[in-house]
């Protein structure tokens, strides 16, 4: 075939990762718009909360995407729902208040913060996936030892537990956008100031990982400066200061009647805490020569000042 460009120019080849990415934007896609249409048929109704509702469609939505998982045998497929879903959530929310009290400029701020933190947290998946011919290390271990009992390890661990997570974070999204009607006052600041800090430290300690990873000499296998020098996950500190920023926010909007909400920022803390910090610590000392010497000197995830 002869070449029908401009000036003989070649014409860019497709990647597998354009391809991969191009199936996960249909995956989402067409898994949001069910939620959607859920969400419409229920609000139509009039006999659902905006909670229950929202709660509906975010669980159809992780059952379209563990279809795709399936389908492709890959549950990465999932991943980026931690990041995409929390702003719909948001959004969903912000458009059809409980009451008309509710503040707008922090209707607009707080679905503001939630839309930066997940625009710089799925380019941060983007920018690192593979494609679709590779998965997680952590669900090719489960994978390899459940075996065909790894669907409902798949199911019920990997997408709805993560999506239960989420959603009890972002309750806290509720009162500030739907319900609360305290007009806007210092607390409001210091939640701004913490959201902002938490999305600072995510997209620095992303940015001096990528650099790290893609300019590292041979044998320099830990990073141990900028803010990883003060903490070994400081993308996970980030995430903590967000999700707990946002409970601040509230808090300002309604501080006696949805103090419960700390719920959700608890139970993301003890994941980390538990299981996601625990497991990359793990592979980190079987993979990475003098690794125990630096947990001995660098905070796990709060920064502190290295021991010497």
């Amino acid at each position: 075939m002869t070449d029908s460009s401009p000036e003989g120019a070649q014409l860019p080849v497709e990647s597998d990762k354009d391809r991969s990415l191009a199936w996960v934007r249909r995956a989402y896609i067409v898994s949001f718009a069910v939620a959607l249409g859920i969400a419409c048929a229920l609000v139509n109704d009039g006999s659902e909360s905006t909670i229950i509702i929202a709660l509906v469609a975010d669980l159809v939505a992780t059952l379209t995407i563990f279809s795709f998982s399936r389908l492709f045998q890959n549950s990465s497929m999932y991943d980026p729902y931690w990041s995409v879903a929390p702003p719909l959530i948001a959004l969903f929310w912000a458009f059809s208040p409980e009451t008309d009290e509710v503040s707008v400029t922090r209707r607009m701020l707080v679905t503001g913060l939630v839309l930066a933190w997940s625009i710089r947290l799925t380019y941060n998946w983007v920018r690192g996936w593979q494609g679709l011919d590779h998965e997680d290390w952590r669900y090719a271990d489960l994978r390899e030892k459940w075996g065909d009992r790894y669907w409902a390890i798949d199911l019920a661990g990997i997408h709805f537990f993560p999506t239960i997570q989420v959603f009890l974070g972002c309750l806290v999204l509720y009162p500030a956008l739907s319900t609360g009607t305290h007009a806007l006052n210092s607390l409001d600041l210091v939640a701004l100031l913490v959201v902002s800090l938490g999305i600072w430290f995510e997209m620095t300690a992303d940015r001096q990982l990528h650099t790290f990873v893609s300019t590292r000499k041979e044998g320099q296998e830990i990073l141990n400066s900028g803010l990883w020098a003060y903490t070994r996950h400081p993308n996970y500190f980030g995430e903590l200061l967000f999700w707990w920023g946002l409970y601040l926010f509230a808090l300002a909007a309604d501080p006696g009647s949805y103090w419960w909400t700390f719920i959700g920022p608890l139970t993301i803390t003890l994941m980390f805490a538990f299981v996601s910090i625990p497991l990359l610590e793990e592979r980190n000392l079987q993979r990475r020569s003098g690794y125990a010497e630096h947990q001995r000197k660098v905070s796990s995830c709060i920064p502190w000042l290295p021991r010497q």
